[in-house]
C-alpha cells in the first residue's frame, strides 16, 4: 500500500458536512486540507453503481484537475427492507430543484417502509468508501460500516443527511442527537478513516 507523505491534500466533495467531519479527523496530522470548491472544480458526474467505484470518479478527477493528493467520500444508508435502497443514491434521493432535502428523503425511506409493512427492528447500515487518489493515477480503496436502524420520527439536530433517523446498534441516541465527538468515534466514515490512517500513515 503506498503511504501518504505529503503535506497537502484535496478534499473532491462540496459537501459541507462531511468536509467538517474529514477535516476535523485530519487535523492531528498537520496536513493542510482544501475542498474541490476552493479548488473552482465542478463535480463530476457520478455513473457507478458502487461506493467505490463513484469515490474513484471523485477522487481521480480532483487529483488531475489540482496535481495534488485527493482524498474523496462516497457514502450512504443502506437499508435491509428497501433491498438496501437508497444506497450509492442516498443524495439523489433528497434533490429537488432548490437543492437538497434530507427530511423530504427521510420521510420517503419511512413511507416506503410502512407501505411495506417491514418489520421492526428495520435494520440498516451507514456505508462510506474513501479512495486515496494521486495525480499519477494510484489509488486506495478503504471501506466502512456501521450497522443500526431506521427509527421515526426524526431525532435530532446535529450531523447531517439521513443522521436523525439512524439509531446506531447498542445506542439510545440517533447520530442526529449524538455528541458530534461521540459520532466521530464510531462512525461509517471514522471506521474509514481509521483504516485509511492506518494504511497511508501507519
Amino acid at each position: 500500500m503506498r503511504k501518504f507523505d505529503g503535506d497537502q491534500l484535496v478534499i473532491a466533495s462540496h459537501n459541507k458536512g462531511k468536509l467538517r467531519e474529514i477535516a476535523e479527523l485530519l487535523t492531528p496530522f498537520g496536513i493542510t486540507v482544501t475542498s474541490a470548491g476552493d479548488h473552482g472544480l465542478d463535480e463530476p458526474e457520478e455513473t457507478e453503481d458502487t461506493f467505490s467505484g463513484n469515490a474513484r470518479i471523485k477522487a481521480h478527477y480532483a487529483a488531475k484537475a489540482t496535481g495534488l493528493p485527493a482524498l474523496s467520500d462516497d457514502s450512504g444508508i443502506t437499508v435491509d427492507a428497501l433491498d438496501g435502497a437508497p444506497g450509492v443514491y442516498t443524495a439523489d434521493w433528497a434533490e429537488t430543484p432548490n437543492g437538497r432535502d434530507f427530511p423530504m428523503a427521510m420521510t420517503k425511506v419511512w413511507t416506503l417502509l410502512e407501505e411495506k409493512n417491514a418489520p421492526a427492528p428495520r435494520k440498516a447500515a451507514f456505508n462510506c468508501t474513501l479512495c486515496l487518489a494521486w495525480p499519477d493515477g494510484h489509488d486506495e480503496i478503504f471501506e466502512g460500516r456501521v450497522e443500526g436502524q431506521v427509527v421515526w420520527p426524526m431525532r435530532g439536530e446535529n450531523g447531517f443527511g439521513f443522521d436523525p433517523v439512524f439509531l446506531p446498534d447498542g445506542e439510545t441516541e440517533t447520530f442526529g442527537e449524538m455528541d458530534p465527538a461521540k459520532k466521530h468515534g464510531m462512525s461509517h466514515r471514522a471506521d474509514a478513516f481509521r483504516k485509511f490512517v492506518t494504511g497511508c500513515f501507519g
